[in-house]
């Protein structure tokens, strides 16, 4: 099998993790809480934020400001699917997120996540 084969095959075997992550600033630990459905995306958050494309403003305003050096990223948990049943992965990710959420409340002077309205 040629290289190229073997690189496709290896993609479509790897196993992909959803999970919830968090983008921290360690001068003044304001953090950032996210979520993916692919946490091998998370090089394409801080190639984002290199390249000052973020939709995150607060989060882009600070990058710039400070640079890359002093922001961390963290998984903080792979979503675990159910081995049995029926399981919508978008919405417990979401649910997950929103526990995190709830937990480390990264909002106003805390963090660079908005409050959602009800």
């Amino acid at each position: 099998m040629d290289r190229k084969k073997e690189l496709k095959q290896l993609y479509k075997e790897t196993k992909v993790e959803a999970g919830v992550y968090q983008i921290k600033n360690t001068i003044n630990n304001k953090v950032f809480i996210g979520s993916t459905r692919n946490l091998k995306t998370l090089k394409g958050k801080q190639f984002e934020l290199e390249m000052g494309t973020s939709t995150n403003k607060m989060l882009q305003d600070e990058w710039s400001q400070y640079g890359k050096d002093v922001f961390s990223f963290e998984v903080l948990e792979v979503l675990k699917p159910k081995e049995t049943g029926y399981f919508d992965a978008k919405r417990e990710l979401k649910k997950l997120e929103e526990a995190w959420l709830e937990k480390i409340q990264p909002y106003e002077e805390r963090g660079y996540n908005r409050v959602k309205s009800s």
